[in-house]
């Protein structure tokens, strides 16, 4: 759980300077008053209290008690693609994924640009999920989530099928030795989470109960999320490192439980994760 009142998710920075800077707040109390009549004036809901915030590049997650979190971000170039992934998120949830349902406002909007101290701001209401953080000792709980990563593949198939030539990007990019003779891949590329990993997975008795942060959602093909999480799965905030080979080995087990591989598909991955960990220096 991180801490009561203000903090950095991953920055190596004052928080209250950040708040004050970034977001024009002068602290808790006065965030906490102006989310707490946000979310009175706009979404009908009456808080308690404000207990923490954390900030996270240019964006805010407050949590509001009882049970209520909420998202703001500051970049006005975000905005369009936020609103989108709200409603993909409002829309996987409607399909019994294991994410948080966004709130809609009195208007039943999921997404709401609100005049904020320094300017504008994307703001989202989520309910609170009741988890751990994925540990990547539990292999039970990291299969569970292999399992989850190829039913979200499959719930986000079809949505958007635009993405430039795999294989190109790997061999721009230090790989052409990795994917030189590999198959090509048949499948269509989708809509896909790229930020698989522990902090973004909450679980419960080595079940996952929570599929967190969609903002990072692109078009990829299926096998490049399932490589990416399989480098960074054991990665939270400040403590990154390699996942460890019973893990990943889980996660796919997990994953082809649900929905196998074909030829192509194993071929690539043995690719595409040292290719990837080329460029993290795990």
């Amino acid at each position: 759980m991180l801490p009561p009142g203000v903090s950095m998710l991953w920055e190596p920075v004052d928080a209250a300077t950040a708040l004050r800077e970034r977001f024009g707040f002068t602290g808790l109390d006065d965030v906490g008053a102006w989310i707490t009549g946000v979310l009175r004036g706009t979404w009908g809901l009456d808080v308690e209290a404000v207990p923490r915030v954390v900030l996270s590049d240019q964006n805010l997650i407050a949590w509001a008690a009882p049970g209520t979190v909420v998202k703001l971000c500051r970049d006005p170039d975000r905005f369009a693609r936020l609103d989108t992934s709200t409603r993909l998120l409002r829309a996987l949830a409607g399909l019994g994924l294991p994410v948080a349902d966004p709130l809609p406002d009195t208007g039943g909007r999921v997404r709401v640009v609100l005049d904020g101290p320094l300017g504008p701001l994307s703001a989202a209401v989520l309910p609170e999920l009741d988890g751990d953080w994925l540990d990547v000792g539990d292999l039970a709980a990291v299969r569970d989530a292999g399992a989850w990563l190829a039913r979200l593949h499959t719930a986000l198939a079809g949505r958007a099928t635009a993405a430039s030539d795999l294989r190109e990007r790997v061999a721009a990019s230090g790989g052409a030795d990795l994917v030189a003779g590999l198959p090509d891949l048949d499948d269509v590329p989708q809509l896909v989470h790229r930020d698989y990993r522990a902090a973004n997975l909450l679980t419960r008795d080595s079940r996952v109960v929570g599929i967190l942060d969609f903002d990072e959602v692109r078009v990829e093909h299926r096998v490049h999320d399932l490589a990416q999480a399989s480098v960074f799965l054991a990665t939270r905030f400040t403590d990154w490192g390699p996942t460890p080979p019973a893990a990943r080995d889980a996660l796919r087990q997990g994953y082809e439980s649900v929905r196998p591989l074909n030829a192509a598909e194993a071929a690539w991955l043995g690719a595409l994760v040292p290719w990837l960990e080329r460029h993290t220096g795990f």
